[in-house]
């Protein structure tokens, strides 16, 4: 039988499949895996999942009902994924996995044939959930599951309906839709979920209801917890943190192994109304979704802020307010090297400062970035009090205490952080090594008597407002990084706030702001260079010369 996972690959390698950098970046990560034995493909676990489903699942509606399904090449492939990849004890490898394409891409049907496997061939004792915010919703996907199964007479005698569920009793199986707060996660023993249309999860109830469910799995051996949805309007939720964490791991730097993100996504917001960038999110475009009726709706889109705002969302997956992490692991790694850089390497040199406050009682970052040579170099320094660093390095999980050894941390205060320390690293620079600052961008946070200290000393100080307002600068940031032309040495804590940083992007002005990848994420660094990179691209036009320190 076919490997459709690498048919699937070799298909986007030569172009005769169009997908976003996603899903390109996802099939990429899985063969990389095999070759590298992360994890195993088994073409028998891959066959029997995609066999069952073509032999038993039905169309429960529309010109093709009753008759089979007929998966499409996406499809065995994600099927191939889900059943076909294990782990080195031969269980499934990915439990959680995401899903996020357009709509009427058969969503519904494709969750149904999944949720029949699950059901008639996978572990005894089975507990399968449709999960959504109201339970109306929930049984929509749930009802689905069941006009399936009674199109096919041999599945339908082994099912009985109840009143809430429905049973199978020869795998003492049961399948049921889940609202939120339907139960508590005593008793809850998941080994599928079907949590649909997880844009719509609203805020921090949608984020505690998921986690309800991934808490269940702990008494499975190989349960699975599968997303999907289109983008939406719904900000801070369950939605943005999958995406969040869906990406960092396609982009490398996440020490996760067991989520898969599939994120069928247009790649440029500007050809949303190009049918061939539609294919990008909508991979079965030309079976369940026509080309004409997408050229339709493009036309509808055209005439209409609403239409295409919803266009956007519903049929390109572009979220009006989305967040994806930022830059790849190559994209840091090319920042990074072996070498350590300290002030005297640059003696006598003109540079600017970025200061990222924060809280006095957390991190605080400083940089410095000088040009040499057409290239920029980033002295960085972090400041944490000194009570603080067990709680840090229990918090984070990083070796805060050794930072502090390699001079990359320094303890300030006791309880919060002394921004005199803050102005004293700045003033060595110019006082010890004769390195001077000509523009010092700050963020406005707790910012009034550091400012004063160093205007006193004669510095010129430039409050920076992180939002959207800094796009061009965050965008010749990245340029800048991906050109491999900005160095920070062997600086780790730097780096992993580099990895740790997100960009928020808002897709009616196409701009972009810098944020957190998850809410315990530090990124005090990266603000810190931004704020640097932002008032050196304000002044260029007068102190550009001096920069270049030629």
């Amino acid at each position: 039988m076919n490997n459709y996972i690498l048919e699937y690959y070799q298909g986007i390698k030569d172009g005769s499949i169009i997908v976003g950098k996603w899903v390109r970046l996802w099939y990429e990560y899985l063969i990389t895996g095999l070759q590298e034995k992360k994890f195993f493909y088994s073409a028998r676990h891959a066959r029997a999942a995609i066999l069952f489903i073509e032999a038993f699942m039905h169309h429960s509606e529309g010109a093709l009902a009753p008759g089979l399904l007929k998966l499409e090449l996406w499809q065995k492939a994600i099927v191939s994924t889900i059943f076909g990849i294990l782990d080195k004890n031969g269980y499934r490898q990915f439990r959680e996995i995401i899903i996020i394409c357009g709509r009427k891409n058969g969503k519904s049907l494709f969750m149904s044939a999944i949720s029949e496997f699950f059901a008639y061939c996978d572990d005894y004792g089975g507990q399968i959930y449709y999960a959504a915010p109201k339970l109306q919703q929930a049984q929509i996907c749930f009802n689905n599951f069941w006009q399936a199964v009674q199109q096919e007479p041999e599945l339908n005698a082994r099912a009985r309906k109840r009143r809430t569920d429905i049973y199978i009793a020869d795998r003492n199986t049961t399948v049921q839709p889940l609202a939120f707060n339907a139960r508590k996660s005593d008793g809850f023993n998941v080994n599928l979920c079907i949590a649909d249309e997880i844009s719509s999860w609203p805020g921090a109830n949608g984020i505690k209801f998921y986690e309800v469910i991934r808490s269940s799995f702990g008494a499975r051996r190989q349960p699975c917890l599968l997303s999907i949805s289109t983008a939406s309007y719904e900000t801070g939720g369950i939605y943005d943190e999958l995406i969040k964490r869906g990406t960092r791991v396609l982009l490398g730097g996440s020490r996760e192994t067991r989520l898969a993100p599939i994120l069928y996504m247009i790649d440029n917001i500007e050809k949303w109304n190009d049918i061939n960038e539609l294919q990008k999110a909508n991979p079965n475009l030309g079976v369940s979704v026509s080309v004409d009726y997408m050229i339709e709706e493009i036309a509808i889109a055209e005439e209409s802020l609403t239409k295409e705002a919803e266009f956007l969302s519903k049929s390109c997956n572009v979220k009006h307010n989305s967040a994806q992490a930022w830059l790849t692991t190559k994209d840091v790694e090319r920042c990074s090297s072996d070498e350590e850089f300290t002030p005297e390497q640059f003696r006598s040199s003109y540079c600017v400062i970025g200061v990222d406050l924060s809280q006095s009682v957390d991190l605080t970052a400083v940089t410095a970035i000088i040009e040499k040579n057409g290239e920029l170099y980033v002295l960085a320094k972090f400041f944490l009090p000194a009570e603080r660093i067990n709680d840090a390095i229990a918090r984070d999980g990083l070796p805060y205490d050794i930072y502090v050894k390699r001079g990359l941390l320094q303890l300030s205060g006791e309880n919060y952080v002394d921004y005199a320390d803050c102005y004293k690293w700045i003033t060595d620079l110019v006082e010890k090594y004769e390195i001077y600052p000509l523009k010092v961008g700050y963020d406005r946070y707790c910012a009034l008597q550091f400012k004063q200290m160093c205007e006193q000393y004669g510095l010129h100080m430039d409050s920076v407002f992180q939002g959207e307002n800094l796009t061009p600068c965050i965008r010749q940031l990245e340029g800048i990084i991906k050109d491999g032309k900005l160095h920070i040495g062997n600086n780790d804590l730097l780096k992993i706030h580099f990895l740790n940083s997100a960009l928020k992007a808002n897709s009616e002005s196409a701009r972009v702001k810098l944020i957190k990848l998850n809410a315990t994420a530090h990124i005090d660094g990266m603000a810190a260079v931004l704020d640097a990179i932002t008032v050196r691209q304000k002044w260029y036009g007068d102190i550009g010369e001096q920069l270049k320190n030629e």
